[in-house]
């Protein structure tokens, strides 16, 4: 006879650690790589799934918690709610259905990885030790000072214009933003390698519209607040090291590339502290709190604080000072997105006829200078890059835009 156990893979991680949660939650790790949050009862009786009769189990679960539980009870918690997380089989020992993957609100879909997990292990070994903390103040340190000479002493706007009048140098400049996504990835790494976590696969792929890289850190959270805060800044951190080695490129040759080159990091690590989408600015807020996934609390909030409805039970789950970090997460994105989207309708049609009239005389001029085919790949980059933040910001706002005229229908209507 065929007894219930946790699907073959499945690791028990245990207590998540400096969550936002009154009662904390419990980490257990499928096999194919996903997290998934249990309260303490289920994961007691995850861990007493060794293939056993379910009513050993179920007087297993009677001694560790005191309260009273019958094989019934068990074959209930197992098949309504281990099963259908992809945790256990069946109390009768039939395989659960294949699982999907969660779709977590302005995710990140579109991904192809290029380094495995054992590739990604090695690289960031390589790069691991600057997360000391010498090293790190040290680094940090000669940042601050480079930034101060940068912004205090070079023409950075002339340089601007010398490096868009040659497509050779539009072309390095969008080869080293392509390497500075790439060394910020593996600071991601890195600093989950430091923390005694393995960091996942590394990839490619595409974020809303935007051509992204990404590196899968779910791993961290095995980590306390601190070594997950780590995790999310490590991405920046090696930015800050990127322009650290394109200022030591500048002062060996005063390429003015190399100024525009720093400028389009400085616009990564903006975009990248952003707290707004699913960039490492909302990861920091949302392991700060301890609170993985905030966008679930946008309905809750607005319901408790907008509408003055009694708190939703999801609310009472979080402890208090997190809830006022989330709450103030909240009241902040949501303006935020509408005047985002308000701004995007406003300057559209104006937007639309000043990138159509660029792209024309791109198109003209691509092969008038001395390099035509770089001065044609140059323009189909700059064409790229004109379009891409239009639909992007569209196709970001359109969501959250139906979901509040959704909200809004149903708080006018009358009953």
């Amino acid at each position: 006879m065929a007894l219930p156990a946790l699907v073959a893979g499945t690791e028990l991680v245990g207590e998540f650690e400096d969550s936002g949660y009154r009662e904390p939650p419990h980490l257990v790790c499928r096999p194919d790589g996903q997290v998934v949050r249990l309260p303490a009862l289920l994961y007691q009786l995850a861990r007493a799934l060794d293939g056993r009769p379910v009513a050993q189990v179920a007087e297993q679960l009677s001694a560790e918690t005191g309260r009273r539980f019958a094989a019934e009870h068990i074959v209930f918690l197992i098949d309504k709610k281990l099963v259908p997380l992809g945790l256990s089989t069946y109390s009768d020992g039939s395989p659960p259905p294949p699982t999907a993957k969660p779709d977590p609100f302005l995710s990140f879909r579109f991904r192809l990885a290029v380094l495995p997990e054992r590739a990604t292990w090695f690289l960031a070994g390589l790069f691991a030790w600057l997360f000391r903390p010498a090293l790190v103040l040290l680094a940090l340190g000669a940042f601050a000072y480079g930034e101060t000479w940068l912004w205090l002493t070079q023409d950075t706007g002339a340089a601007l214009r010398s490096v868009l009048s040659s497509p050779a140098d539009v072309l390095l400049v969008v080869v080293l933003a392509v390497a500075s996504c790439v060394f910020h990835e593996m600071g991601h790494g890195a600093a989950c390698r430091y923390g005694g976590v393995r960091p996942g696969e590394m990839g490619c792929g595409v974020y809303l519209v935007w051509p992204a890289f990404y590196t899968d850190i779910t791993s961290s959270y095995r980590l306390g607040r601190a070594g997950r805060i780590r995790a999310d800044l490590g991405g920046v951190y090696f930015n800050a090291l990127f322009v650290l080695g394109l200022l030591g490129l500048y002062g060996a040759t005063g390429n003015p590339l190399m100024l525009v080159a720093i400028l389009s990091v400085h616009l990564e690590m903006i975009q990248q502290l952003l707290p707004t989408l699913r960039f490492d600015g909302y990861y920091i807020v949302a392991d700060l709190v301890g609170i993985p996934d905030l966008f679930k609390y946008i309905a809750p909030i607005l319901r408790r604080v907008v509408l003055r409805r009694p708190q939703d039970e999801s609310l009472k789950a979080l402890k208090r000072w997190p809830q006022v970090v989330v709450a103030a997460w909240v009241l902040f994105l949501v303006p935020a997105l509408v005047l985002q989207l308000g701004l995007v309708l406003a300057n559209l049609p104006q937007l639309l006829r000043t990138d159509w009239q660029t792209i024309r005389l791109l198109a003209e001029h691509a092969g008038a200078s001395g390099y035509p085919v770089l001065g044609t790949v140059a323009a189909c980059l700059q064409v790229v890059l004109l379009t891409l933040p239009v639909v992007g910001v569209t196709l970001a706002l359109a969501r959250p835009a139906r979901a509040l005229a959704r909200g809004a229908k149903r708080w006018l209507s009358p009953g």
